[in-house]
């Protein structure tokens, strides 16, 4: 089953149409030049609108109409979707880039050679920056297991399971109970949980607070300038103290921790976009100290940028 999660949807919808910095289906739009209040251009998103629809109904058809199934696909599919949800959990493993898969609470950042685990019923929807991603979706069917299972979650792909990844490159399409193929799948599953791996932490919360979403627009583009809690606050009209709270309400994360995190999710994107080194790459986002770039990168994503770099 999948569902439109009503003025979430739509509010997505239309804040993405003109969102340049996605090559997705919401994309075209860009190229068209109309005014948002002519007729031409309501038209242009309705067809936008009915057309992801339609991708939506089709995938629904394909994904669950086999609910007893390992369904693979690699096609890429999801990211042309609104906020959705599966009755099957979902494996999505990220190849060559980075993926961003945005929920009701947080966005999720996926560096290439990760994956996220996506229990059953869980809305979510995917975008990304590159055309040269590559994505596997892999749906499992609805099996009652606890922990690992039940909890969304990002991980590095290890040795073993790209191994096992490799040997059913050719696979795609529906797996059934009593074939090799479904049990293998189903080894892969039970192979996630064993291997104990680090979650990788970048999770940026979100919020649909009006003024804080406003404050977060006037910096997030100038993360190579110094952007103390003094100077946004004080930009912002705003006390130390009342900016602190506003974090702390509506994020549940302090500014710093917020910029951090900024500031490493655009240096990943740098690092895979941009042939520029890593000092360079520190500085464009507001480091004057190499080391404590590294440091905070490791932090965040459990390898240095080095690592990342070579993935």
């Amino acid at each position: 089953m999948f569902r439109f999660f009503g003025l979430r949807f739509r509010r997505k919808i239309f804040v993405r149409v003109n969102d340049s910095m996605f090559h997705n289906d919401f994309s075209m739009s860009n190229k068209i030049s109309y005014h948002p209040t002519s007729s031409l251009y309501i038209i242009s998103l309705i067809f936008v609108i009915f057309g992801h629809m339609k991708i939506l109904s089709e995938l629904i058809k394909v994904v669950d109409q086999n609910p007893d199934s390992i369904l693979v696909m690699r096609q890429q599919t999801e990211q042309r979707l609104p906020a959705h949800q599966h009755d099957k959990t979902q494996l999505l493993l990220v190849y060559g880039g980075i993926a961003y898969l945005q929920t009701e609470e947080k966005d999720f950042y996926i560096p290439s050679n990760h994956y996220i685990w996506i229990p059953k019923n869980y809305p979510h929807n995917l975008m990304f920056n590159t055309q040269d991603l590559y994505i596997i979706n892999i749906y499992f069917p609805d099996e009652k297991a606890a922990g690992f299972y039940d909890e969304l979650g990002i991980y590095p792909v290890s040795n073993l399971l790209a191994e096992m990844l490799s040997f059913s490159e050719k696979w795609q399409g529906d797996y059934f109970k009593g074939s090799w193929e479904f049990e293998f799948l189903l080894t892969l599953k039970g192979v996630l949980s064993k291997e104990n791996l680090k979650k990788f932490s970048i999770q940026l919360p979100t919020t649909d607070d009006q003024r804080l979403n406003a404050i977060i627009g006037s910096f997030k583009n100038r993360l190579n300038e110094n952007l103390s809690l003094d100077i946004i606050a004080s930009h912002s009209g705003m006390s130390v103290r009342s900016l602190t709270r506003l974090f702390q309400t509506k994020l549940h994360i302090t500014f710093v921790q917020y910029l951090k995190m900024l500031r490493i999710i655009r240096a990943m994107e740098l690092i895979k976009d941009t042939d520029l080194n890593m000092t360079e790459i520190a500085y464009e986002i507001g480091y004057s100290n190499i080391a404590a770039f590294s440091n905070n990168f490791q932090q965040l994503t459990n390898m240095r940028p080095t690592e990342f770099k070579a993935k």
